[in-house]
């Protein structure tokens, strides 16, 4: 009788599988939460905290120091610009609201004519660059020869303006009219969802319309209203363009602004960094004073399965709430859109509309001779594209992971996602800077930190747009192709890409287009050869060429215009509209 050899207890218990052989027994979805992980930290998460820890950095030793925080707040001249800036949010948020919620109800609620026109100036106002508006405006009302201070004397023979752009009022208007769509979009959504049983109610009762309007559904949208609001408070005091195009000639210093001119030679950036962290505690503290003030009251309809949504009849209100939202496009588009036309084919724009003053060779000299302006359309139009693929990439992933709850602490993704929401674009791009032009990066000024930035900045729209169309993907379709042997890629590729199509596309061309007309984020990353077209343009403003921006300004509102004309082919007529 033999005997076989075995191995001892003890050396088999003790003895540990290699790196390689643990690898193997790894989930692709944990392999695929890690990378996710790391992406959003590079993106997010660095660059935020780069900028926190070189707010505390003593330059050139890197030691620690307060010193930032009393360059940075130890001048009248810097406190008054935070101080303008609250005042200018609040002024153009308040303003915004007034010009948005009346034409929401009436486009929503009422039989009020040509709502199809309200519609498309919303939609024009909304894919109008703001600092574009503003430039149309300084040729309608700057004080000397804007067309409607010239047409004012003409009529009057007075010597003062009618209307004064380079003031704070006006910048207060020109930043409202462009921001209105933003308060629209929410307040018309929850106006659509809201029956008319309790109007009707209120009607038995003896409320007339406005009253039962005022008393009842104004109410009911309190929410969508308020957040409108906040998010047009943030966007302003966030908002580089139009305060530098009108508010610098007019000597009005706010935040950003002021930020930029830490970025003049020599640039400071560890100051930059803490005169940008007000921005970031402001927009934190606003955001959850928002969710606790909403939370102390419910806003709900009781209408069963839904209730009937009939029209409002105005009878002879109709033609003046028609006039309103008329008087209000044309403010926002119409008169901005028509003057920088006329100037952008005119001689000298100021000669008004005459075939001699007509002209191509404002477009000629950009397409042909400029040195600059074909590179930056370029520039544009890849790294757009670039960062809103990579943008809808991760958010398609992260929001599967998080709605199929494939990895432990999945939901970590989606707020690392989300986070840039809260994140002014401008305090994302000082970050940006902080913490990737310095060596052993050092990407200042290439097409990297741009794609970068970009990706980071509005990964939220592409994130929210792709959380949605994954869950209106029922889980039991994938379960069912799975039980037939599908694995989960095969599924993912087959059954759900497809039925997400469309929502995705929607997604990458709205992120497309507010990226390719990027200002806040661009300024402070671009080098010479990189240069946006919203960079070129800021460039043109400054050289006082308003014939040449107005050129330059059409180009990239005819680019802007094909891409949304794509959009509603492919994604549907309210794919950037859509309030998901």
């Amino acid at each position: 009788m033999t005997e076989t050899a075995t191995l001892p207890a003890p050396a088999i218990a003790t003895r540990r599988p290699g790196f390689f052989a643990r690898m193997r027994y790894l989930e692709p979805s944990t392999l695929l939460w890690i990378l996710l992980v790391a992406v959003l930290l590079f993106l997010v998460a660095v660059p935020i905290g780069k900028l926190l820890i070189v707010s505390f950095e003593k330059q050139g030793t890197g030691g620690f120091t307060l010193s930032n925080y009393f360059t940075a707040y130890g001048r009248a001249r810097y406190l008054e610009a935070l101080g303008n800036s609250l005042i200018l949010g609040t002024g153009a948020a308040a303003l915004a609201s007034v010009f948005a919620v009346p034409m929401a109800w009436a486009v929503s609620r009422t039989d009020m004519p040509g709502k199809g026109l309200s519609w498309a100036m919303v939609i024009g106002a909304f894919i109008m660059p703001p600092y574009l508006g503003a430039i149309g405006w300084i040729l309608l009302a700057g004080p000397n020869s804007g067309f409607l201070n010239l047409a004012w004397r003409w009529v009057t023979g007075s010597s003062e303006p009618l209307v004064n752009v380079y003031s704070f009022a006006g910048l207060i208007l020109v930043i409202a009219l462009h921001s209105f769509p933003l308060i629209f979009i929410f307040v018309k959504s929850a106006l659509d969802l809201i029956s008319s049983e309790m109007e009707d109610a209120a009607n038995i009762l003896g409320a007339g319309t406005w009253k039962a309007t005022l008393k009842v559904t104004l109410p009911l949208v309190w929410p969508s209203i308020l957040g409108g609001i906040v998010v047009v408070f943030l966007e302003t005091i966030a908002l580089f363009g139009t305060p530098a195009i009108i508010g610098i000639p007019a000597r009005i210093n706010v935040v950003t602004t002021q930020l930029w001119q830490f970025f003049e030679y020599p640039v400071r950036v560890e100051v930059a960094a803490a005169y940008a962290m007000p921005l970031l505690l402001i927009t934190m503290l606003i955001i959850g004073g928002q969710k606790r003030l909403l939370a102390r009251k419910g806003y709900v309809s009781q209408t069963g399965k839904g209730g009937e949504r009939r029209e409002i009849r105005l009878g002879v209100w109709r033609w003046p709430i028609f006039a309103y939202c008329v008087l209000v496009s044309l403010l926002a588009v119409i008169m901005p859109v028509a003057v920088l036309l006329q100037a952008s084919f005119a001689r000298a724009w100021g000669n008004g509309l005459s075939w001699s003053n007509l002209t191509l060779d404002n477009y000629t000299y950009l397409l042909f001779r400029h040195e600059m302006a074909l590179t930056s359309i370029w520039n544009t139009l890849w790294y757009s594209a670039t960062a809103a693929s990579a943008a809808v990439v991760i958010a398609v992933l992260v929001a599967y992971i998080v709605a199929r709850k494939l990895v432990p602490f999945g939901s970590a993704l989606g707020f690392l996602a989300m986070a840039p929401f809260v994140i002014p674009g401008i305090v994302m791009a000082i970050g940006f800077y902080a913490a990737y032009a310095p060596p052993p990066l050092a990407l200042y000024g290439t097409a990297l930190i741009i794609i970068f930035a970009f990706t980071a900045r509005f990964l939220p729209i592409a994130f929210a747009n792709a959380s949605a169309a994954v869950r209106a993907v029922h889980p039991e379709m994938e379960e069912a192709s799975r039980i037939l042997g599908g694995g989960r890629l095969f599924t993912v590729r087959r059954i759900t890409a497809p039925l997400i199509l469309r929502s995705i596309i929607g997604g990458w061309l709205i992120v497309f287009i507010v990226a390719s007309r990027e200002l806040s984020s661009a300024v402070f990353l671009v080098g010479p050869r990189t240069r946006t077209m919203a960079v070129l343009l800021y460039d043109l403003s400054e050289a006082g060429n308003f014939e040449v921006l107005s050129a330059f300004g059409g180009l990239l509102l005819a680019i802007t215009l094909v891409l949304v004309a794509i959009g509603m082919k492919l994604a549907g007529r309210d794919f950037m509209l859509r309030r998901n």
